[in-house]
């Protein structure tokens, strides 16, 4: 997984995290001050019940006195939504006594609603009031023995409740809102400066594979530094691998080339015969199979190692000057147009083996002159590495469809008088093969063959 995925899983499960934790705190915070609101708002209704129980407990008192002491001119407003009620129960006398906030309306009873009794005796609800108030009533049955039983009820209008909790949950809201945003810039800071050693090792990684670098460089956190220790371990493992790889193909060459040579230097002493004839024919093909599958054992091996480069505009001029000294005898033209930033991701040995096979093979067949043009394109999807060409194009005859086919199998020739084994296009498309590229070949704009050779670049 890449470090920005990682960064970006991270963030998300935090956030999500945040926001599931910070909406829970509110509904309880929001519950428990609308429990409190409530609470303070029945102690105020049981003041007020208990001293009207208290004047009703004292009937001697003189009516015009009677309901004087609950100093609250919301009683005295019709329909304010503070209301008093006494009403006698017992069948015996019927009477009720109510705050002129009333109007002469009632007051329901909770009793009638189902609502829970306390262990004082003491009623609490919300009921619907006279203007579709919603109302807080306390309300407590009362008995004086000889005097009657009553039931007293205190109600207060419940929207006082309502605008607390709301004002409570508004500026609640704004500072989780708040505190969200700085948890989530928190959070953002530390999923990226914590995740930081993560990337600069994934670029370091991308400079090895590149060739860019050698190894992890630098200082990395405790939890980070053993993941660096454990992948410059590896790389060295696999440089000792592939140094092991190469001695052992180097051995085996030397092993099969011996005996090889001995059975060429005998059967060239028989020549006449004609068994021995066979023998050096065979003995022939068989040199030629050792050394291209020797070659590609070795490019195998070589392929391994992380971070190898060339610049391929040196070789190429290096490979054209080489070329021109051999085919001098036939005055072929050989010129070259490179990007000089292109670069091989790959060791300048293959690179001049490719390349030189398939300038060879222009040489051979040209009529005057050759082209070798060098490109370096960059990738056009994200992720896709550049991409090197190098195009080879002859002015010779040039081949069909077919004959392109059949060069490009192992020892094909179409014309036995050119030199040659008839392996060098095969060795081009199998070490560009091994490397992730391809050779195509087509029609040259100068009239003869063109070999379109794409490898890995940087």
């Amino acid at each position: 997984m890449r470090a920005s995925s990682l960064a970006t899983r991270l963030f998300l499960s935090a956030t999500g995290w945040v926001v599931v934790i910070l909406l829970i705190t509110g509904i309880v915070l929001s519950s428990v001050y609308r429990a409190a609101a409530e609470r303070a708002f029945d102690r105020r209704l049981n003041l007020y019940l208990r001293t009207l129980i208290a004047e009703v407990a004292t009937p001697d008192e003189p009516p015009d006195h009677q309901f004087q002491s609950l100093g609250e001119p919301l009683f005295e407003l019709p329909l304010s939504g503070w209301y008093w009620q006494i009403a006698r129960v017992d069948s015996e006398k019927a009477e009720l006594r109510a705050s002129r906030s009333l109007w002469d309306k009632k007051l329901p009873k909770l009793e009638d609603r189902g609502a829970d009794l306390t262990t004082a005796g003491i009623r609490l609800g919300y009921v619907d009031g006279p203007e579709g108030q919603s109302l807080r009533v306390v309300e407590r049955p009362v008995d004086l023995g000889a005097d009657g039983k009553f039931l007293v009820s205190v109600a207060g209008d419940a929207t006082e409740i309502y605008d607390e909790t709301r004002t409570f949950d508004y500026y609640l809201g704004g500072t989780f809102a708040a505190l969200s945003i700085v948890l989530v810039l928190t959070t953002i800071f530390q999923v990226r400066f914590g995740l930081a050693p993560l990337k600069r090792i994934s670029e370091s990684i991308a400079d090895i594979r590149s060739g860019r670098a050698e190894r992890l460089e630098g200082e990395f956190p405790v939890e980070i530094a053993p993941l660096a220790r454990e992948t410059n371990a590896l790389i060295d493992a696999n440089r000792e691998i592939v140094e092991r790889a190469r001695t052992h193909v180097g051995n085996l060459a030397h092993a099969i080339k011996t005996p090889l040579s001995v059975i060429l230097n005998e059967a060239s002493a028989h020549a006449p015969d004609p068994f021995a004839a066979k023998v050096l024919e065979q003995a022939d093909v068989m040199r030629d199979q050792v050394a291209h599958h020797l070659e590609r054992a070795r490019i195998a091996a070589r392929l391994t190692i992380i971070g190898t480069v060339t610049e391929v505009a040196p070789a190429i001029e290096a490979l054209r000057r080489t070329m021109e000294k051999i085919h001098r005898g036939r005055g072929i033209a050989i010129s070259v147009e490179a990007d000089p930033k292109a670069k091989f991701r790959g060791e300048r040995q293959d690179l001049e083996e490719m390349a030189g096979n398939l300038v060879d093979n222009a040489c051979k067949w040209a009529e005057s002159q050759v082209f070798v043009e060098v490109l370096a394109e960059q990738p056009g999807e994200p992720g896709a590495g550049t991409m090197l060409r190098i195009i080879v194009d002859d002015d010779g005859r040039g081949l069909s469809p077919a004959e392109r086919a059949q060069v490009s199998r192992r020892g094909q020739r179409l014309d036995e008088s050119k030199p040659g084994s008839g392996l060098g296009l095969s060795i081009v498309i199998d070490l560009a093969a091994l490397y992730g590229g391809s050779l195509t070949l087509g029609s040259a704009p100068i009239g003869g063959l063109r070999a379109e050779l794409a490898l890995p670049g940087v």
